[in-house]
């Protein structure tokens, strides 16, 4: 097998588990019976939950920098190349905003709009990362995030929170408090995450760092794209991500690891642990026997956005738009088979993760044989 093949094979099977594993956390069957290691941490902290993310901005920027150096190669123009970035993440950005609106009735669901959310994010991140490292320099690259993320802790520790009169730091423990969520007040209040209401997990100074997540991604791209031989890229890449990880976590001393916040202790964290497994996936990926293991992913790799999109619309539909009479009740679809198929037969937490394996195994009843016959939602 040629090393380019390794190489963006493991790329579609890492971003295929990181997308499996969206599924998996987002859907269980019952919200109050959910294992820790499933569930996002509380405020502080991480747990495997919390990688989903940024793993995903980490392989968008990975992408971002393979996909313009092979249409600079087809000779593909600078301008073209600016272009086809900024439609490519404004398509996104629509996409998260028609997801939220979703079914478009009653209307506050389209005034009342939440404007931040995931795809918007992964879609905004998108642009600006390939729009700082676009005809720069890695040493201007490498400013630029420096900039981010100590800008970012400067602003979040140093400055005082307005309405506050006390540095950022002493507010940290406090959701609706800190520095981050005056802006998400401020900007766009009324369109706010709706489990909150005063501050948003993908808000407005939050985005600034995970643009660092992005742009530690095509730092890997480069590296991986060298012309080195693959034991060498694959040794370098782990370990920096180990450096990278352990740099991350020993800044979680005196800036919390914090997926919310998305804190420059947690971009860097999460970034050297992405490097970290997408060396260790190629690295296992060149054998038979993980061949096979792997290719399950591939069908989510390949097509996240319809795997995003689609199973968004399906938990709406199952979740309160579909509903059924039942006792004299009406109840949701997913209430119904979650309470007959799988609470009589198993524990609580077991019956919901089970509900959600389900879903999982059912996208990838969709997804696989689109995969098989090339058929591929791009934007």
């Amino acid at each position: 097998m040629s090393t380019p093949t390794v190489r963006l094979r493991s790329l579609d099977v890492f971003r295929g588990l990181t997308v499996a594993g969206m599924l998996l956390v987002n859907n269980p069957g019952s919200w109050g019976n959910i294992y820790p290691p499933l569930a996002h941490a509380s405020w502080h902290g991480w747990t495997p939950t919390d990688l989903i993310f940024p793993f995903f901005l980490f392989i968008v920027g990975v992408t971002t920098h393979l996909s313009r150096e092979a249409r600079r190669a087809r000779g593909d123009s600078e301008s073209a190349l600016v272009a086809q970035a900024v439609k490519r993440g404004a398509i996104i950005i629509l996409c998260g905003w028609a997801l939220a609106a979703f079914p478009f009735y009653p209307l506050e669901r389209i005034t009342g709009l939440r404007i931040p959310g995931v795809l918007p994010r992964i879609g905004l991140v998108y642009i600006c990362a390939a729009l700082l490292t676009h005809r720069t320099s890695l040493k201007q690259q490498v400013i630029t995030l420096a900039v981010l993320l100590y800008g970012y802790w400067f602003a979040m520790t140093l400055l005082p929170v307005p309405g506050l009169g006390e540095r950022g730091i002493l507010f940290l423990d406090s959701p609706s408090h800190t520095l981050a969520a005056w802006f998400d007040r401020a900007l766009l209040d009324g369109h706010l995450w709706r489990q909150s209401k005063t501050w948003d997990p993908e808000g407005v100074l939050s985005t600034f760092p995970a643009i660092g997540t992005a742009i530690l991604g095509t730092f890997a791209g480069r590296w991986i794209a060298s012309d080195r031989p693959l034991s060498e890229r694959l040794n370098g890449l782990f370990a920096v991500g180990a450096l990278c990880a352990m740099a991350g976590a020993m800044w979680g001393w005196s800036f919390p690891i914090n997926k919310s916040l998305w804190t420059s202790s947690y971009v860097l964290l999460t970034a050297g642990l992405a490097a970290m497994a997408i060396a260790t996936i190629t690295w296992l990926g060149d054998g038979p026997l993980m061949t096979r293991l792997s290719t399950p992913f591939l069908a989510y790799g390949v097509n996240p956005l319809l795997a995003f999109l689609g199973s968004g619309l399906m938990a709406k539909i199952m979740g309160s738009l579909w509903k059924i009479e039942v006792a004299g009740k009406m109840v949701s679809v997913q209430s119904v088979l979650y309470k007959s198929a799988f609470v009589p037969y198993l524990a609580p937490k077991n019956a919901s993760l089970a509900f959600a394996l389900c879903f999982v195994g059912v996208w990838w009843a969709i997804l696989e044989p689109l995969r098989r016959k090339g058929i591929i939602l791009k934007v």
